[in-house]
Parts: C-alpha cells; sequence; structure tokens
C-alpha cells in the first residue's frame, strides 16, 4: 500500500477522535481501511505460500500445495 494512503488512514482516525468526521471522510475512511486490510491479507497469503513443513518422517510439505480439508 502507498505511503500516502497510510498517512491518509492516519490522518482520517486522529480528526476522528479529535472532533469527528464527515459523511464524505467516513466513507473515504471505510474504503482505505478496506484496502489495507487487503494489501495485508495478500502479503500475508504470499509469505505462507513460500514456507515448507518439515513433518516427522522426514518429508516436507509445502503450505502453498497442501490441498484444503
Amino acid at each position: 500500500m502507498e505511503d500516502n494512503k497510510l498517512a491518509r488512514i492516519n490522518e482520517l482516525y486522529k480528526k476522528s477522535k479529535e472532533g469527528g468526521l464527515t459523511e464524505q471522510e467516513k466513507e473515504e475512511q471505510a474504503q482505505l481501511r478496506s484496502e489495507y486490510i487487503q494489501a495485508v491479507r495478500n502479503n500475508l497469503r504470499g509469505t505462507l505460500n513460500h514456507i515448507s513443513v518439515l513433518n516427522p518422517d522426514g518429508t516436507v510439505t509445502e503450505l502453498a500445495k497442501k490441498e484444503k480439508n
């Protein structure tokens, strides 16, 4: 996520604590938060896709290839 968007999220948060937000600012804040959460999820998924698990029998299982139950 871009630095200017993170700065805007923080700016809107501080403004909401000080005096409140207009409806337009609340919508902007909700959208920016949604984008931020999606970026964090994508980052986590990318990290997990590169992790391998060493099983007790010595085999290696890649989390990205492991099927869901």
